[in-house]
């Protein structure tokens, strides 16, 4: 029973990290400045940067093994943005969710979130080995993982508040795209001999879907017409999220 207790805890704390960061759509008023829209915009574009780097390209990196071992990230990443393009082209409007930017972010987190979730399910594997260092790395992951969600959470729920969804559809979405993160962390589990030489190319390619939404939507939308303040909420994104990867 402790173990399945264990197991979890860890798989279901990042998802309601993702929940809770969502809420903050309730603290907001509906109809917000189009200073404070860039604004948003701005800190989410830095925070899902900043997270393409410090949770999944460079994990994805350390993972790598080989003279070739910048292959998986160098192309997983082109793989996962022209991947994501290519689906906006077949899905169209449906897979947009609308006007602007919204489905793209959406739909760009839940993959990132994917592989953060096969991540945690390996350590949980790893840990029910009854390794002390594995336990402890498993609940630190799972905490440092879900700690880091927050923003993210808040950074697909807020923007699609402001771009005319109401606060449930908001945070139905931004606690959707943690959901995914149980199921990989089940998938890695039961496959967790398997699913551990594809984590570099998974997380690669995740990294380029994020990248793609932000450089395509997200940092054009915060820069103009107020470029100092759009780009100054960029860096404060950035800083939060790396500042919670590294620490934690």
């Amino acid at each position: 029973m402790n173990r399945i207790v264990f197991i979890l805890g860890v798989w279901l704390f990042p998802a309601a990290c993702t929940a809770l960061g969502a809420a903050g759509v309730f603290l907001l008023r509906r109809q917000a400045r189009p200073a404070t829209r860039r604004i948003l915009c701005g800190m989410a574009a830095g925070i899902m940067l900043a997270a393409s780097v410090w949770s999944l390209l460079l994990p994805a990196i350390a993972r790598s093994q080989g003279r070739a071992a910048w292959v998986p990230p160098a192309l997983g990443l082109i793989l996962g943005a022209v991947g994501l393009l290519r689906l906006e082209d077949a899905a169209g409007q449906l897979l947009a969710g609308g006007p602007g930017h919204c489905g793209r972010m959406v739909l760009a987190v839940t993959l990132h979130n994917l592989p953060e979730g096969m991540v945690v399910g390996l350590a949980a594997a790893l840990a029910l080995h009854g390794d002390a260092d594995a336990v402890s790395g498993a609940l630190a992951l799972s905490l440092g993982i879900g700690l880091q969600n927050i923003p993210e959470g808040a950074a697909v729920s807020l923007p699609l508040t402001q771009s005319g969804r109401t606060r449930g559809q908001s945070f139905a979405a931004g606690a959707a795209s943690g959901l995914v993160e149980p199921l990989g962390a089940v998938l890695a589990f039961v496959l967790a001999e398997w699913v551990g030489a594809a984590l570099p190319w998974l997380m690669s390619a995740a990294a380029g879907c994020m990248v793609c939404v932000t450089a395509q939507e997200m940092i054009p939308e915060a820069v103009e017409p107020d470029e100092v303040a759009g780009v100054i909420s960029i860096v404060l994104g950035f800083a939060l999220m790396m500042a919670l990867d590294v620490a934690l």
